[in-house]
């Protein structure tokens, strides 16, 4: 006699799979705990674990060391040439945002920082790093030197609030026209591990980007996502 009882674990899979079809997990959302689905399917948590595992090998779910399991594609895309609120960005997917203002400071500017912001060396500028939430998981790490001369009022901002974040403070005061960008895979510091949630071995993608208006550099910015967590793409015309 053949024995067809299917595997616990191919259960959970199956389960699993058959809710982000319906869309009862919707894709970014968080998938139960291997303990939760232990207790849900009457199961240990290694058999848990193996469905886990194997939904994140072929790509459906991501797992995040410290957050759980969330649901895989769509990854958050953004534009690396089209400059939006990333606040706007995520409230277009559905989905909430929030951000915690780390740094809000002065900072004299050295030789590099000033020839980014085409100031002179030892100017006074603004500094400001803020932390993107997605649905609570954090995003988005973005350091930001400001032109004091463009922006006077940048330190008096209260990012955070009514979905005021600097890129969206900036374009009102100082109208963009134009912006230099370059993108590249970075390793992650002690520090952007712990405030992203990753796991040392997981690559950042990182954007850095300077803006102008028309009364000169508006400000330099450094933007760092989780790679398993953000992609970039876009649409051009010729």
């Amino acid at each position: 006699m053949n024995n067809t009882t299917q595997p616990r674990y191919l259960a959970i899979k199956q389960a699993l799979l058959t809710r982000i079809e319906t869309g009862r997990l919707p894709s970014g959302s968080k998938v139960a705990s291997e303990n939760a689905l232990a207790q849900e399917f009457g199961v240990s948590r290694m058999t848990a674990r193996r469905a886990l595992d194997e939904l994140a090998d072929e790509g459906v779910l991501v797992r995040s060391q410290g957050l759980g399991s969330f649901v895989a594609d769509e990854r958050p895309t953004g534009s690396p040439v089209e400059i939006r609120n990333i606040a706007d960005e995520i409230a277009a997917r559905g989905h909430a945002w929030r951000c915690e203002v780390l740094v809000l400071e002065s900072q004299v500017a050295l030789a590099k920082r000033a020839r980014q912001l085409g100031v002179a060396e030892g100017q006074t500028v603004f500094f400001s790093s803020l932390l993107h939430f997605e649905n609570d998981v954090p995003l988005q790490i973005e350091d930001r030197w400001v032109n004091p001369q463009v922006a006077p009022d940048y330190l008096q901002q209260l990012f955070g609030e009514d979905n005021n974040t600097p890129s969206a403070y900036l374009s009102r005061v100082a109208p963009l026209t134009e912006a230099d960008h370059l993108i590249e895979a970075v390793a992650a510091s002690a520090r952007q591990q712990a405030l992203l949630q990753i796991a040392a071995s997981e690559p950042l993608l990182k954007v850095s980007r300077r803006t102008s208006a028309a009364q000169g550099v508006v400000s330099y910015a450094q933007l760092f996502h989780p790679g398993s967590r953000f992609r970039l793409g876009g649409h051009v015309n010729y």
